[in-house]
């Protein structure tokens, strides 16, 4: 088992000094393993400032323009840093970084550094936004389009020996107004004085997979596939990647969503790792199953157990549906009980084969023309907002929602008991677990909202049920409430799903 990654270091206050060119403005956004600040080159107590153009770092502080190229200075510019803590990718990136390497697909830092233990990246800001707060799903078109830039771009890093220890959301940036996706601050496995060996040249792929079908929307069940064959390690390199997306291009521009939905998932201001997991998948033409999960146990355990019981829920549903064509609601009943079992028994087993005590909630929606069934373990909920009104459709299985119900305290005393984490059903706890199952007749214009505890344990219902109510667009709306959850103090990993009723 790997060593658990090390603590998040305290930020860095605003007006911060750091290094000889920056002061912090702002802290923007936490992830797993980074943080990224706003910082300007605006440090008067300096009697030279550098041009970004040509590095010189002779020109008086009161100059407009550089000595040495005549640039014009602006007065100030603005910088998204990156910053990491874990030492072992240190000396990995800084030899990347003193490589230069230019590629369209790259952005190259301006300046890299070290401050009390922290290795900082900075870019000159142009409004790119990051991956990290984009909602799924993208159009088709546009993740067929990443496919292949990516490929191409991993390619290239191959040809000049750079292979990546890793590549996630956070590695990504957007330039909306040029539609471009940039490589930002990568982790760094491996430098060659040559190519990456053949041999090591897929490892990359299975990250890029995962990326992918995180945003391919719901009803394409072939795409998705095809990018969770990259996810199992089933391509050897980028080459050959490439050239199967590129006949996806044709097939994508006939890929039209129709069913308005979106996910998010993030770490919160507090954690370290994000042990929450999501997943969607189309069952039939007119069926879709969507999960969330809330791990339990720790650095490779809970997210563990996330993933496997959301992946083995999907899958046993897609597997049930492929044998029939028309199913009566207690058979979609039993579908659901049994995928939850299967999935139940799987996290169990691997639990036991890994020996620890790994464990997830999960809540999932099943809908069928206008029949939605949702079943939860746990306290991820599932809500239904119906005319504008917010009702809790779910049960927790907490001792505190417990407590309520006997009258002992108030709904308003749980959110805050110092007991509020203890729950009562788990999956993967034992075999066999208890499932609730609720029948929902579904009307034109509802909405389906499921998330973790690290969203309704921060934001009130009418809050959620406000904003709700306040966005068309759920993908904007996602974004919207991770941001709410965060200002209510994003004590713990936050994961939504929306879906609409047609």
């Amino acid at each position: 088992m790997a060593n658990a990654p090390p603590p998040r270091p305290q930020p860095f206050p605003t007006g911060m000094e750091l290094s000889k060119h920056y002061r912090v403005e702002a802290l923007v956004r936490l992830s797993e393993g980074r943080m990224y600040y706003l910082v300007t080159d605006d440090r008067p107590d300096q009697p030279t400032r550098r041009c970004w153009e040509c590095g010189s770092e002779q020109s008086p502080r009161a100059a407009t323009s550089c000595v040495s190229c005549n640039a014009e200075f602006e007065p100030r510019t603005q910088f998204l840093m990156s910053a990491r803590w874990d030492p072992a990718g240190f000396e990995p990136y800084k030899k990347f970084f003193e490589r230069r390497l230019s590629h369209p697909g790259v952005l190259q830092p301006d300046d890299v550094f070290v401050h009390k233990n922290v290795l900082c990246s900075v870019v000159r800001y142009r409004n790119e936004s990051l991956m990290l707060d984009e909602a799924a799903p993208l159009p088709a078109g546009q993740v067929v389009n990443m496919a292949q830039r990516f490929a191409g771009l991993l390619a290239w890093l191959h040809h000049n020996g750079v292979s990546l220890a890793r590549l996630t959301r956070a590695n990504v940036l957007l330039r909306r107004e040029e539609g471009r996706l940039l490589l930002y601050d990568p982790d760094i496995a491996h430098l060659y004085d040559g190519p990456v060996p053949e041999s090591e040249r897929g490892n990359e792929l299975r990250d890029l997979g995962e990326l992918l079908k995180r945003f391919t929307p719901v009803e394409f069940n072939p795409l998705r596939d095809f990018f969770e064959k990259a996810e199992d390690g089933r391509f050897k390199n980028p080459l050959e990647f490439g050239r199967q997306v590129e006949g996806w291009f044709d097939r994508s521009e006939n890929l039209k969503a129709r069913i308005s939905c979106a996910a998010m998932t993030d770490v919160g201001l507090a954690r370290v790792f994000n042990e929450d997991n999501w997943s969607w998948v189309s069952l039939s033409d007119e069926a879709q199953l969507f999960v969330v999960a809330d791990g339990m146990g720790g650095h490779e355990s809970g997210e563990v157990a996330s993933q496997v019981a959301s992946t083995t829920i999907g899958k046993v549903a897609r597997e049930r549906f492929a044998k029939g064509e028309r199913f009566t609601p207690e058979q979609l009943e039993n579908i659901l009980d049994e995928a939850f079992q299967e999935a139940n028994n799987t996290v169990k087993a691997t639990a036991e084969e890994r020996g620890n005590d790994m464990g997830t909630t999960l809540v999932a929606l099943l809908m069928h023309g206008n029949l939605g069934l949702l079943a939860n373990v746990g306290d991820s909920r599932g809500y239904l907002l119906r005319d504008g009104t917010l009702h809790q459709v779910s049960r927790d299985h907490s001792l505190v929602s417990k407590m309520v119900e006997q009258g002992r305290i108030t709904a308003e005393e749980a959110r805050t008991h110092p007991h509020s984490n203890i729950l009562l059903r788990t999956v993967g706890t034992e075999r066999n677990v208890e499932i609730d199952i609720f029948r929902l007749e579904l009307e034109s214009g509802d909405l389906l909202f499921l998330n973790s505890d690290g969203l309704w344990g921060e934001v009130e219902d009418d809050e959620i049920e406000t904003i709700l109510n306040q966005y068309d667009d759920p993908r904007v709306c996602a974004r919207e409430l991770i941001r709410a959850a965060h200002h209510g103090g994003g004590k713990d990993n936050v994961t939504l799903m929306i879906v609409a009723v047609p």
